[in-house]
């Protein structure tokens, strides 16, 4: 499987505010990801997007499905915003387009530019910007 075929896999639902936003992003990278996530996507107005659906600016709570299962927050950011350190993470990394448009409970599923695959599955999510009625962040 490639990058592209694993984006694609689990249905996803995206805000339609987002999916402009990023189409800008997508529109400069050769097939990738992240435009397999937005040619596929769900689309929905931001009023509507369910609370347990991970947007942009989205903290949601993540644990490994095998293992310790220890939950880690990361934020989902644009990459101007991305900050490995601090737990923001881009949207145009393997992670965090894993991410995007799934569900709490779903498994995030995703193989890095080495090679090497991961998974996340989502515990929770602890702010989403719409489900605080925040449309336009």
């Amino acid at each position: 499987m490639t990058p592209d075929s694993i984006a694609v896999l689990a249905t996803r639902t995206l805000t339609e505010l987002d999916h402009a936003r990023l189409g800008k992003y997508a529109d400069g990278l050769p097939a990738s990801a992240i435009q397999s996530v937005l040619d596929n996507a769900e689309l929905v107005a931001p009023s509507e997007i369910a609370a347990d659906v991970v947007t942009m600016r989205s903290r949601v709570q993540v644990v490994e499905p095998t293992g310790d299962r220890q939950r880690r927050t990361l934020t989902l950011s644009y990459p101007s915003d991305a900050d490995p350190a601090t737990g923001c993470i881009s949207v145009l990394s393997p992670v965090g387009t894993a991410l995007l448009g799934l569900r709490v409970g779903d498994v995030a599923n995703w193989v890095a530019p080495d090679g090497s695959g991961g998974q996340l599955q989502i515990a929770a999510i602890a702010y989403q910007p719409e489900a605080s009625g925040e449309y336009l962040l």
